[in-house]
């Protein structure tokens, strides 16, 4: 593994989700429910600029190596996953919302790792659809952690709720999406 800033920040991500996840379980002599949202949205918005900052340090450092595109996706998937467990259980996504993401995301990830074995990765790579569910997604995650009038103005729960449906069929358009560009080679009429 190539000890360099972009994997050390994939790797922060991954440590962050226990600790975002513990903060719940505070006694309330700690931390009130609302401080409780607001620290577990403020660990999860550390942990998705990671997201976007680790992509782009490799890039401008050339820094990429093959274990950071390899632990990158796997650090995404479990903070959205762990978010929506976490979710779930404080009653602010239904559990098929939950599903269907979750579900989602390890499906495609089979597809992706057996798509890169069969050397057709090119297949299926990120697209747009997929850039606006996971930022419809991550936006949602973070309305709902905070679930409090935001401004004064703003129900993050009803708004995050929203934006969490609408991930949800996003996820449902894009995994069909996938699909179709690989149901050839599923088949055996690919290239």
């Amino acid at each position: 593994m190539p000890l360099n800033v972009p994997n050390l920040l994939t790797w922060l991500r991954i440590l962050l989700i226990p600790v975002f996840l513990v903060v719940f379980n505070f006694p309330d002599t700690w931390l009130t429910g609302p401080q409780k949202n607001l620290t577990a949205t403020a660990l999860f918005a550390v942990a998705s600029i990671t997201d976007w900052l680790d992509g782009y340090l490799a890039r401008t450092l050339n820094q990429t190596s093959a274990f950071g595109a390899f632990l990158d996706p796997v650090a995404d998937k479990l903070m959205v996953a762990a978010a929506l467990i976490l979710l779930v259980g404080l009653a602010r996504v239904d559990a098929p919302i939950a599903v269907i993401i979750i579900g989602r995301e390890i499906a495609i990830s089979a597809l992706r790792e057996w798509m890169a074995k069969i050397g057709k990765s090119r297949s299926v790579a990120v697209n747009f659809l997929g850039k606006v569910k996971t930022a419809a997604q991550m936006v949602a995650i973070l309305l709902l952690l905070y679930h409090s009038m935001l401004f004064g103005l703003i129900d993050t729960q009803k708004l995050g709720t929203v934006l969490i449906y609408i991930a949800a069929v996003l996820t449902l358009w894009s995994m069909a999406y996938y699909l179709k560009m690989a149901l050839p080679l599923v088949l055996g009429r690919g290239d």
